[in-house]
């Protein structure tokens, strides 16, 4: 019986966890990146990735360059694990220094199905950040 117990309890310390973790103000923490975005630009997006401790991006989307179809100029990056629009999301744009070469980003979106994996990690690494917006 105190077994049973103790598994209960164990069970419900790691739900108030999960809640925890949950409650992480997401706009807040990546406006904290924005408002501070000095720190950032002209640096790898690989640093600001490293600051980032409680919350990674889980996909990425390419913005076009409106001059210039074959180039990226943008990327949006979204902090939940699905590849559909959420009410209320919040989202980071990156304006990279240099515009991505449109063949290689769509290349690593259709093979990675937009999701930010360690191959995108490595790509988007060592671009220089422009400018940094983060909006719901």
């Amino acid at each position: 019986m105190n077994m049973y117990i103790n598994a209960q309890r164990k069970a419900v310390q790691k739900k108030e966890e999960r809640t925890q973790i949950k409650a992480l103000d997401t706009l807040s923490y990546l406006k904290a990146f924005e408002t501070n975005k000095k720190e950032y630009i002209g640096k790898k997006f690989s640093y600001l990735l490293g600051k980032m401790e409680k919350i990674q991006p889980q996909t990425v989307w390419s913005v076009p360059n409106a001059k210039d179809s074959m180039v990226v100029a943008k990327s949006l990056f979204r902090f939940y694990d699905t590849n559909y629009p959420i009410m209320n999301e919040v989202k980071m744009l990156i304006t990279w220094e240099t515009g991505l070469p449109f063949k290689t980003v769509n290349f690593n979106n259709s093979r990675n199905k937009f999701y930010f994996s360690t191959s995108e990690r490595l790509f988007y690494g060592n671009k220089i950040v422009k400018n940094i917006l983060v909006y719901r």
